[in-house]
């Protein structure tokens, strides 16, 4: 092989392709599940807990795991 076709190849294998395969995945496309009854129950009330700021800062909550699991650094 001459050195011209050598370093032609060379130059080939650093470069970066799109993929050709196609996935057809939709940006919007969510699969219908059926969710249990109590976990609905359960995103809703944390839903409105969340809407009625009764949530704790992460801040607030290492303090707490810290004071709790001391062992934790």
């Amino acid at each position: 092989m001459s050195k011209k076709n050598q370093n032609h190849e060379n130059k080939n294998i650093n470069k970066v392709e799109e993929p050709i395969a196609e996935y057809n995945v939709e940006k919007n496309s969510v699969q219908e599940e059926e969710l249990h009854p109590l976990l609905i129950k359960v995103l809703e009330k944390s839903i409105q807990d969340a809407k009625e700021d009764k949530g704790i800062s992460n801040e607030e909550m290492q303090k707490r795991i810290k004071l709790k699991y001391p062992f934790l650094k």
